[in-house]
């Protein structure tokens, strides 16, 4: 009787290691008070031994972030700044290639929030993910519930002793630090060049002379002169750090990043470079009211510091048609970095663009090695306008990729670069002229040059479109993977079995070549289920995810291996169900949850992570699951398995009771 014990323990436990409904994060809230208005909304995060929590603040194509949405519909109080975090640990991850920020054992987070009447509850959602070691969680959103019964007990910042549990050792703080100042210096290495880029356009490289000759002969001495010109460049300093402090203060140090990683305004962000791109290609000019520069303009008269802020100013409206585009773009760009970016940014452009006003008028003589204003210039602004459109698909790239539409594809983001990118090679060239171009007699050697050096970069990148790797430029394309041919044009796999075929168009149905390894899957489990009964096969359901860690490292370490590749490619039905997928389902598939009654479905992502919930009892990937045609499982379900013996002997032992 003991010894049956035994074994029916065992078999429970056996069959609760693969079947669970995992809850590693439990949520708590509090409610501080600040002021007989402001409360603070905390929300705490308890995460189990071995879990990690992402951060708010997670770059594009990565996992997903932590997000918080406050119900203020009542209208009784407003949302003040962004919500605040912990520091954190920040790791260089190898799956996604990027820096991630995540928390461990602990993680608090602060909204700040102005009354305007009677508060007794405020609703919030949390939508998050949380990975361990050896699997990942599909995104999870949970209802959170802030209570003001007792609001007026809630303890002040003052008399609040809450400690918070250091969640990154100090090492890890350097290293985040270090990482923080280098992203922040290339940024500002980025914005200097920029400004020096804005110097050779029309709008703002005849001001220099005008400008310096104007405080040379208006001075009394020529120490006054150059008094006045330092002035000046200071001034226009302040004017675009001013622009770049209201950009930040607008949206918030930390928003900036989380908007970056916002499909939608990818787009806009897209649809605002390809403005500034025709703009700089001659179609129209992006200005300012007249009004402005005449207002300001009036101003610069008075004499004086104040005179001479106003005539900063007037050069800043001025230029607007020239300066804005760039300006645009840096802080787009600033915008991926978070924090203080765009203020970073902004000081770099000002002072690239100030400082040849500073030492042209220290060192009037210099004037006279300037080259003349001419058609020169107008290239200048040409080659930015290509660049400009070039940049703009790559915000584009990013939205597609996370909304997964599959239109932007790898092959199609460098065939639209080789296009602009070879335009502006026959431009440089002379093959190809737009409006208010000058007439061209000859090439000039720097024109040449560059010319070729464009058309070399051109040449680089049509292999890409055969598979090459383009390291120069890997990344602003989207991943390999994410290509219409994995592989690149005229792949032919060697390895044989039914995924190997040499073409989409031999392939089934709703089946897809899976990168990288050439493996056949469906990505709609009746498309999968219905072919496998046609070829009689048993079919393997990988439960997966676009940002799940730990399915990139078994695909690249485990399926990779001949003997598991074998076996996916010729002895399974391979069906692949993204948990995390955004795309909308239709109507009708709009249907309750079965593992969450009174909640319905708005994606296909919630469809195949209430599947694996209902029908297998678990939630965390990868997760794998042999069946036959009825939908009986043949073997208990796995999950990470590392062990390449491991995992092939799983494989083989749930097909080899396939038909029994």
């Amino acid at each position: 009787m003991k010894k049956f014990l035994l074994v029916c323990a065992a078999l429970v436990l056996s069959t609760a290691a693969f079947a669970q409904i995992l809850e590693p994060v439990k949520w708590s809230t509090a409610v501080e008070k600040v002021s007989d208005t402001e409360y603070d909304l905390v929300a705490t995060a308890t995460i189990d031994k071995g879990w990690h929590l992402y951060s708010q603040d997670v770059p594009a194509d990565g996992p997903i972030a932590t997000s918080f949405i406050y119900d203020d519909s009542e209208g009784n109080f407003t949302i003040v700044g962004n919500t605040t975090e912990e520091e954190g640990h920040t790791i260089q991850d190898p799956v996604f290639e990027m820096e991630i920020k995540y928390f461990e054992k602990k993680a608090t987070f602060k909204q700040r929030i102005q009354t305007e009447g009677e508060v007794k509850s405020v609703l919030a959602f949390v939508e998050f993910m949380v990975c361990d070691d050896t699997r990942c969680l599909p995104p999870t959103e949970v209802e959170l519930t802030f209570n003001f019964q007792s609001s007026s007990a809630a303890v002040s910042p003052v008399e609040a002793k809450t400690t918070h549990e250091s969640v990154a050792p100090e090492k890890g703080v350097d290293t985040e630090k270090s990482e923080s100042k280098k992203g922040l210096l290339s940024i500002f290495i980025l914005a200097f060049l920029s400004g020096f880029a804005a110097l050779l356009t029309p709008c703002v490289f005849p001001m220099i002379p005008m400008t310096v000759s104007f405080f040379t002969k208006q001075s009394k001495n020529k120490a006054v002169g150059i008094k006045n010109a330092i002035i000046y460049g200071i001034c226009i300093i302040v004017i675009y750090v001013l622009l770049g402090t209201a950009v930040t203060g607008i949206f918030g140090a930390d928003a900036l990043n989380a908007l970056a990683a916002n499909p939608w305004f990818n787009i806009v962000f897209f649809v605002l470079l390809v403005v500034f791109a025709v703009s700089f290609l001659g179609a129209f000019e992006i200005m300012l009211p007249n009004s402005w520069a005449n207002k300001v303009d009036s101003q610069a008269d008075r004499g004086g510091l104040v005179g001479i802020f106003f005539m900063a100013l007037a050069l800043a409206i001025v230029s607007f048609s020239c300066t804005g585009p760039i300006v645009g773009t840096l802080l787009v760009e600033a915008a991926s970095k978070g924090g203080i970016a765009p203020i970073v940014g902004m000081l770099g452009f000002s002072l690239a663009i100030a400082l040849p006003f500073a030492l042209f008028a220290a060192f009037p003589g210099w004037l006279n090695s300037l080259p003349k204003s001419g058609g020169w210039l107008n290239t200048v602004k040409v080659v930015l306008g290509f660049l400009e459109l070039a940049l703009a698909f790559k915000f584009l790239s990013n939205a597609d990729y996370i909304m997964q539409w599959h239109v932007l594809e790898r092959e199609v983001f460098i065939a639209i670069w080789i296009a602009v990118f070879g335009a502006l090679a026959f431009y440089l060239f002379g093959k190809i002229q737009l409006p208010h171009d000058s007439p061209l007699t000859h090439i000039s050697v720097g024109r040449l040059g560059l010319g070729l050096i464009t058309l070399t970069f051109t040449i680089y990148m049509i292999p890409g479109l055969w598979g090459a790797p383009l390291n120069l430029i890997s990344a602003f394309p989207p991943p390999p993977n994410y290509s219409e041919s994995p592989y690149g044009v005229g792949y032919k796999n060697a390895g044989g079995g039914v995924a190997s075929a040499d073409s989409h168009a031999a392939l089934p149905e709703g089946a897809h070549l899976m990168a990288p390894h050439n493996i056949m899957a469906f990505h709609d489990y009746d498309t999968g289920l219905a072919y496998a009964k046609k070829v009689g096969k048993p079919v393997m359901i990988d439960f997966t995810g676009y940002t799940c860690v730990n399915c990139r490292k078994m695909e690249n370490n485990v399926w990779v291996k001949p003997e598991i590749l074998d076996i996916l490619k010729n002895d399974v039905v391979l069906i692949s169900l993204y948990v995390d997928d955004k795309k909308e389902l239709p109507e009708e598939l709009k249907v309750e949850y079965a593992s969450r009654p009174g909640k319905f479905m708005k994606d296909y992502g919630d469809r195949w992570s209430d599947l694996q919930a209902s029908r297998y009892k678990a939630n965390s990937q990868p997760f794998y699951v042999i069946m036959d045609h009825e939908e009986k499982t043949l073997i208990d379900p796995v999950g990470y398995t590392p062990d390449v013996t491991e995992y092939k002997a799983w494989l083989n032992e749930g097909i080899s009771k396939f038909g029994n």
